[in-house]
């Protein structure tokens, strides 16, 4: 079955990139959920901007969602955040190559968007998947990107954190 890859990252403590995947027929679903959490007043859920208990019940409904992520940990090697970013691109493009993935979305950073679309095209080249669809959308046109940010930050921050993503994730891979 066909999913959607939806993606973010931290700087917080190195350099953290969260690919989560999404049953395509599940989309529906899980968007409705993350909707459930938007308070009123809110545009979109960003784990930076809740408070302790909120980010609790988020990262408790998303442990309990069904999807699974995959973090790329770029952690400080390499010289630049940029370095880092295409680093852990290039292995997530590699890693989803051969599977079923109806569509990669990336959180849209205007400084990033021309780059990340050079480095995609190559790195989708280079692993053999040039018909993988790719695009950046902002957080708050795709409800979904509250995934990777949550467990971005959740991950970053360790401990008990950690501990409440962690059913969510399936791999951490370093680059």
């Amino acid at each position: 079955m066909s999913s959607h890859v939806f993606v973010d990252e931290t700087k917080r403590r190195g350099y953290l990139l969260v690919a989560s995947a999404v049953v395509t027929g599940d989309l529906a679903d899980t968007r409705r959920m993350l909707r459930g959490l938007v308070l009123p007043g809110q545009r979109r859920l960003h784990m930076k901007d809740e408070s302790d208990s909120r980010k609790r019940s988020i990262a408790t409904a998303i442990a309990v969602s069904g999807i699974s992520a995959t973090i790329y940990d770029a952690g400080r090697r390499h010289q630049s955040e940029r370095e880092r970013r295409a680093e852990c691109l290039r292995t997530l493009v590699s890693d989803l190559a051969g599977r079923d993935i109806a569509m990669l979305v990336l959180e849209q950073d205007d400084t990033l968007v021309a780059s990340d679309r050079k480095l995609l095209y190559r790195a989708t080249r280079d692993a053999g998947c040039a018909e993988l669809r790719y695009e950046h959308h902002r957080a708050a046109t795709e409800q979904l990107l509250a995934l990777p940010d949550a467990i971005a930050w959740c991950w970053a921050k360790g401990e008990d954190w950690r501990r409440r993503i962690e059913p969510v994730v399936t791999d951490v891979r370093t680059v």
